[in-house]
């Protein structure tokens, strides 16, 4: 018998995170996949967020301005459970970089960054903006997990902090 209630959620988000990995074999939806990993990256969200603000207008450039501050501060507040809970990384050879700067997955911050920019999009934009940043946020979060970077539980976990990051935003914006 099991003397922690949660061995068996851990047990169960390992074998389904191997499940969903991909294998060295499969070459063409590694590279893709790993594209998807890297589009969730901040840098390359803070450029594409520059760009919106070099062509925006006034009222673009303020949601940009918000945007770039939710993003911050959720970066904050990912990074101090990440050193609090300093769950390792699964096993892995792909995506190195990850690795070293940050060993820690839990939880996923390009989850969690990702869902943010889905509320913000919905609560902000037009729906078919919304829609476009959802499926992509979606597969970001699965490339995390199908390139070894996290757990199932580290997603599931990242994105509920970004969907609740990004309805605070709103609230607090309107």
């Amino acid at each position: 018998m099991s003397s922690n209630p949660f061995d068996g959620i851990r047990v169960t988000d390992r074998r389904l995170t191997a499940r969903l990995q991909l294998g060295d074999e499969d070459k063409i939806k590694r590279r893709l996949f790993g594209l998807a990993a890297h589009s969730g990256d901040t840098w390359l969200i803070l450029l594409g967020l520059g760009l919106v603000w070099l062509i925006g207008d006034g009222a673009w450039n303020a949601l940009v301005i918000q945007t770039v501050i939710a993003i911050i501060v959720l970066a904050i507040f990912v990074g101090l459970i990440k050193y609090t809970f300093r769950r390792k990384r699964p096993e892995g050879d792909w995506g190195q970089i990850y690795r070293k700067t940050d060993p820690h997955s839990f939880p996923s911050g390009h989850a969690a960054r990702a869902t943010l920019l889905v509320v913000l999009a919905y609560g902000s934009g037009p729906a078919w903006l919304g829609l476009l940043v959802l499926v992509w946020a979606i597969v970001v979060s699965l490339s995390r997990i199908v390139m070894g970077l996290h757990f199932v539980s580290d997603v599931v976990v990242g994105s509920f902090i970004g969907f609740s990051a990004g309805l605070v935003t709103l609230v607090v914006l309107s």
